[in-house]
């Protein structure tokens, strides 16, 4: 892989997306992989475009791009995906959850040569500081049903950390999701064309600054209309590996 990009969907996170850019930036320094950051400014009304832009003059592969509307995690992703330059996509959410090590794994992986790299919290190895507990039931209950539905062992589906291949973001073209639902549109619609993937073990920690976007009662609509739609065409080929 000649580069990757990070895609970074925000709003109204100026107390974290400095540590979260500096945190991905310096792992992937370290390991001598070249990146892009892509951070979308998703509508935020604070200091979130101007701390994107100081750290952009510092370093040129740090990019702001605004989200004109309609907002939402689902429409910043695919305004992101239609503005990156690397060989494979990874998306991260700006709150700093994901562990920056986990990045170069990422790299690693998809550089074996599969089309997908998922992570996974609740396998062996795999670790959560913080998580809320409605949110845990509410995740473990989802990701079994998804597994149900399309017959397949990944079961942290519904995590948008995810790296993906250039040519598999192409397969999986039109994305549809405006919102969180499109945490699940993306790793369904790779798999339903046959991508290869690896799950590895991921670390998450729970914000320390802002509060979540996420709305329980418009993910739970938004996330059954998208899974009875990719259930239609659930012809699962993708392959699991160890």
């Amino acid at each position: 892989m000649n580069r990757v990009s990070i895609i970074i969907p925000a709003q109204n996170e100026e107390k974290n997306i400095s540590s979260t850019i500096k945190n991905i930036t310096q792992s992937l320094q370290e390991n001598c992989i070249s990146y892009e950051v892509i951070v979308i400014n998703d509508g935020s009304n604070d200091k979130t475009e101007d701390v994107v832009l100081a750290l952009a003059r510092d370093d040129k592969d740090i990019v702001l791009v605004n989200n004109p509307g309609p907002y939402g995690l689902g429409n910043a992703i695919r305004l992101g995906l239609q503005n990156f330059h690397g060989d494979a996509v990874i998306i991260s959410m700006a709150d700093g959850s994901e562990d920056s090590r986990d990045f170069v794994s990422y790299v690693w992986t998809l550089d074996e040569g599969y089309d997908c790299c998922f992570g996974s919290r609740w396998m062996k190895g795999g670790a959560t500081q913080g998580y809320p507990v409605l949110k845990y039931l509410l995740n473990r209950l989802g990701n079994f049903v998804i597994r149900f539905l399309f017959g397949i062992p990944y079961n942290d589906i519904t995590n948008a950390f995810k790296g993906y291949s250039r040519e598999v973001i192409d397969k999986m073209q039109p994305l549809s999701a405006e919102h969180f639902d499109i945490t699940i549109e993306m790793p369904l619609k790779a798999i339903i064309h046959g991508a290869e993937y690896k799950v590895i073990p991921i670390k998450w920690y729970g914000r320390k600054e802002g509060k979540t976007k996420l709305i329980l009662k418009e993910m739970g609509s938004n996330y059954l209309k998208t899974l009875l739609k990719l259930y239609k065409n659930r012809n699962v080929k993708g392959v699991r590996a160890n």
